[in-house]
């Protein structure tokens, strides 16, 4: 039917963000990161969603791997998600993303805020 789309463009990204808002709607915000990380991770379970917690990254510069790494939240289905618990989400927490996205070699990431009344995400694209 035109106009109504019965795939989402990104599933993996959809099946995610559904995850998260699960987590938001039991929860709530005015937890710490680490409660909706932990939280989440069972959400994935109970969905099947396949996921790497606290992923370290390397970083490179001019061809040397750098004695300092990143560490993201999880990497799942392909696609870095980063959990905060913020009032709002800002351009520092958006460029965070995207520098995971360039260290990790991934093409998609999740911004995820459960710090706000209503759960705040972002999908960032590197490499375009």
């Amino acid at each position: 039917m035109r106009g109504m789309e019965t795939r989402p463009n990104d599933p993996d990204t959809y099946e995610i963000i559904g995850a998260a808002m699960e987590v938001h709607r039991e929860l709530g915000c005015g937890f710490l990161e680490a409660v909706y990380r932990a939280a989440l991770a069972i959400e994935f379970e109970r969905r099947h969603i396949l996921y790497r917690p606290e992923v370290r990254l390397a970083i490179g510069y001019k061809g040397v791997t750098l004695p300092v790494t990143y560490q993201v939240d999880f990497i799942c289905e392909g696609v870095v998600v980063e959990v905060k618990a913020l009032d709002a989400l800002s351009t520092r927490e958006m460029s965070q993303v995207l520098n995971y996205l360039k260290a990790a070699n991934i093409r998609r990431g999740l911004l995820i805020n459960f710090g706000a009344a209503s759960l705040q995400y972002k999908r960032l694209v590197w490499g375009y």
